[in-house]
């Protein structure tokens, strides 16, 4: 029962990697950078990111939402 939901990865999967770099000069300062990443991690990634600023949005909301004030103050009833 428990063999049925295992999984197996596969580590010859030929998926094309995304990379990026940078480099940036400032002055005498200077940076270097690069990054890879996966389909499945670049989808992975966007939605992540997709949901936080979603749940941002709901905060920012909820907290801008002007509420009568007799609901919060009981002696003001």
């Amino acid at each position: 029962m428990a063999r049925d939901l295992q999984r197996t990865i596969d580590l010859s999967d030929t998926s094309p990697a995304h990379t990026a770099s940078l480099r940036i000069r400032v002055g005498n300062a200077s940076v270097d950078g690069a990054v890879s990443i996966s389909t499945r991690g670049l989808l992975a990634v966007g939605g992540l990111v997709s949901g936080i600023l979603l749940s941002s949005a709901v905060i920012v909301l909820v907290a801008s939402r002007k509420v009568p004030r007799h609901r919060w103050l009981p002696w003001d009833r």
